[in-house]
């Protein structure tokens, strides 16, 4: 293989890895056996569920660094997808992974947008520009929901402050119109709520204002989050998945939200480490395929190389329902 393998060999090299060999040592039955049809569509999947339904009481896929998709924005280190947010949302991703800083030059014109960044690397997108992606999606699939974790990147050589992040959120609801897009109370809604809505998960600072009283991201009595993303070593990160996803199942009436990220930094391009991850990722919702379970939220990187997982994943919502 090549130091800078194409698409093709990372997908034979995903085919050749040994996830059955470490799923039968985690104990798992491993089936080759593909997801079963299920009623829904990719692009309105969540359309036939019930209204009543807690969003912590289903399975969603997610993506992890939403925007990476271009790897001049920065270097392969930083390229974690390869669909776009739009292509994302019409192949059945409903959480999105967005961080964001200022720009480098701070003048007039982008005095109040927030860029999207990995890192000191801008990826060729605006907080606005993902917005209006979601907002064209809801238009077209009015019945769908997004769960949004908005960060305040704070890297490089331009960081953000606190204040003048919030400042900026508060500009994009109110002075570019986009507070009635967003679900921004501080409790899980259901699913009827959050229809034709953004649920907002801030991973930044509100301190200064108290007005915004909203979900925090982060370990709480809201959310339960697995994202070891490096020192761990990929069979480390599997370990970390399978446990994740063996607390959600065993905790299914609780109040806080799942999130298991698949995404792996460490060690190898992410590309790569998710063609190692993902294999035995796909051989446990596999096995459990048929059982009436949620896992919450599964971010992952290149879901495009794993349609298998995406679609273990959405299926889930309809056993037993």
């Amino acid at each position: 293989m090549s130091l800078n393998p194409d698409r093709r060999e990372v997908l034979k090299l995903a085919a050749g890895l040994g996830g059955s060999a470490f799923a039968a040592a985690l104990g798992l039955a491993a089936t080759a056996t593909p997801a079963a049809a299920a009623s829904w569509n990719s692009v309105n999947w969540m359309a036939g569920l019930s209204n009543g339904l807690k969003l912590t009481e289903l399975t969603i896929p997610g993506t992890h660094d939403s925007c990476c998709t271009d790897p001049s924005n920065g270097t392969e280190w930083s390229h974690t997808q390869n669909w776009g947010v739009p292509q994302q949302l019409e192949r059945g991703v409903r959480f999105l992974d967005i961080r964001c800083q200022r720009f480098p030059l701070n003048d007039r014109e982008t005095k109040n947008w927030l860029g999207v960044f990995h890192d000191r690397f801008y990826q060729g997108s605006t907080l606005a520009m993902v917005l209006d992606q979601c907002r064209a999606f809801f238009k077209q699939s009015p019945r769908e929901a997004i769960v949004m974790r908005i960060r305040n990147e704070n890297a490089g050589s331009n960081p953000i402050s606190s204040p003048e992040f919030l400042r900026r959120m508060q500009y994009h609801l109110d002075g570019f119109g986009y507070r009635n897009l967003f679900w921004t109370a501080p409790r899980w809604p259901s699913l009827g709520e959050a229809r034709g809505k953004i649920v907002l998960l801030a991973d930044f600072d509100t301190s200064s204002d108290s007005s915004w009283d909203v979900m925090h991201w982060g370990n709480s009595d809201l959310m339960n989050t697995q994202d070891n993303y490096q020192d761990v070593g990929t069979d480390g990160k599997v370990r970390a998945i399978v446990s994740q996803f063996d607390q959600a199942f065993y905790h299914q009436n609780a109040a806080q939200m799942y999130i298991n990220f698949t995404s792996y930094a460490g060690g190898k391009w992410p590309k790569l480490n998710a063609a190692s991850i993902m294999p035995p990722v796909f051989e446990y919702l596999d096995a459990r395929k048929n059982q009436a379970t949620h896992f919450g939220i599964v971010p992952m990187d290149f879901p495009d190389f794993h349609t298998n997982v995406l679609e273990l994943l959405i299926a889930k919502n309809f056993i037993g329902r």
